[in-house]
């Protein structure tokens, strides 16, 4: 039955009891659903009887046995009866209005779902028709669109709807879309129907919300009444946790089924585990804390030489190490900490934060931070190169050359004044 909203039409009744009517809400084999409240203003599902079947009284006795069966229903997974007339004109009952999309219009819009949505759907709707059959009533067309997903769980409407048209007139006009693909071979071929008829109906349902579609195909009512009670059933689409329970309420013999109170515990469990799958796979939540807590590595304490590093450039080298060779930078990347200082070296130079600070100015070079050290353990600048590697001069010996050539340009200069002044007087 088709749950959506529609205006009513001319032939539709304004009032039915104490029921003002508001919307059309479907219409199935056995009549007219119509959204109503009452004086209080709490809204119901009301189902006026279709005008034919209100002139047959085999019928009403029948129907006035189901709102009797229904009354009895206890339990939160279906909905409640609220009034009925079994002697009007056309009989009529009210139920409690379940807000939310039924099972088909929900898989038929957002797709299938996830195992463990279908094993909770399932495990509510296999508690719900434990007391249902506990009332001595079988629902006998169990389907996905008449299964309400209401913030509160599935709830299970239509009560009565295939055992009063009977399956002989599974073909009749007026017969909801898709129900042979959902009905047990019992019922197509007119045997009883028991409790087991509708745990076939909850195996074809919860395989239709697992794959978006009938576990029994498409065609014509004949051919789909074939395929239930001569065909296996197609579950390709149906998660492996789910598949070998769908597939024992799908069995073609009534006793071979389990029964809703197994079902009901069986599916809890797969809901839970399927659950903890879920909630494993999902990555953590980042810490906020954990972002800002320092890691004690050398990329934390000195951001300048790790992203340094991260561009390629080179390292100065650890300080307070042995003599570096000459023309060679150190090893880029190579840490100091943990190196006990050398033999005649003082603590302080061996330590990694230790040493006299570099000068200001641009950074030198690795090749340039290469020492060596005297027999006393002071540390000296190495010998250094030149770009063309050729090696610079001394600046002491620099001084001394100079000095040297100053005074010898002056001894120079002296003896030729001497000369020129020997040459004038003679």
């Amino acid at each position: 039955m088709n749950m959506a909203m529609m205006r009513l039409r001319r032939e539709d009744p304004r009032v039915v009891g104490s029921f003002r009517l508001h919307r059309r809400l479907g219409a199935g084999g056995m009549g007219v659903v119509y959204l109503g409240s009452d004086k209080k203003g709490q809204r119901v599902a009301l189902k006026v009887i279709r005008p034919d079947l209100a002139e047959d009284q085999e019928f009403r006795s029948r129907f006035a046995r189901e709102v009797s069966a229904a009354r009895r229903i206890r339990g939160g997974c279906t909905a409640r009866l609220v009034a009925a007339d079994l002697d009007a004109d056309r009989p009529w009952f009210a139920t409690q209005y379940v807000p939310g999309p039924s099972l088909h219009d929900k898989v038929a819009d957002e797709g299938p779902l996830n195992a463990a949505d279908v094993a909770a759907v399932g495990a509510a709707l296999s508690e719900g028709l434990v007391a249902v059959h506990e009332a001595g009533v079988v629902h006998r067309d169990l389907k996905p669109s008449n299964i309400l997903l209401s913030p509160k769980g599935p709830r299970i409407i239509d009560f009565g709807i295939a055992w009063a048209t009977g399956a002989s007139t599974l073909t009749h006009v007026g017969t909801a879309v898709g129900s042979p693909g959902f009905l047990a071979p019992e019922q197509v071929r007119g045997a009883a129907v028991t409790p087991a008829t509708d745990v076939f109906s909850l195996g074809a349902t919860l395989a239709y919300a697992a794959m978006g579609d009938s576990p029994f195909g498409h065609g014509s009512s004949e051919v789909m009444l074939y395929r239930v009670v001569h065909e296996e059933a197609q579950l390709h689409g149906v998660p492996d946790a789910l598949a070998p329970l769908v597939r024992a309420c799908l069995a073609k013999d009534p006793e071979e089924r389990p029964s809703t109170l197994q079902l009901s515990l069986r599916l809890k469990e797969i809901a839970a585990r399927e659950a903890q799958g879920l909630a494993d796979v999902r990555p953590p939540a980042p810490r906020g804390a954990e972002t800002e807590r320092p890691t004690g590595r050398l990329a934390d304490t000195y951001p300048e030489r790790a992203r340094r590093r991260q561009d390629g450039q080179g390292t100065p080298p650890p300080r307070g190490r042995g003599p570096a060779p000459r023309n060679r930078g150190s090893s880029p990347g190579r840490s100091t900490q943990g190196v006990p200082p050398s033999r005649g070296g003082s603590a302080r130079d061996s330590s990694p934060r230790g040493g006299t600070p570099s000068r200001s100015g641009p950074r030198p070079t690795s090749a340039s931070r290469n020492t060596t050290r005297s027999g006393t353990g002071a540390r000296r600048p190495a010998p250094r190169t030149t770009g063309t590697g050729l090696r610079p001069a001394n600046p002491r010996l620099l001084r001394q050359r100079l000095f040297v050539f100053v005074v010898v340009t002056l001894f120079v200069a002296l003896g030729i004044a001497l000369v020129q002044g020997c040459q004038g007087s003679g």
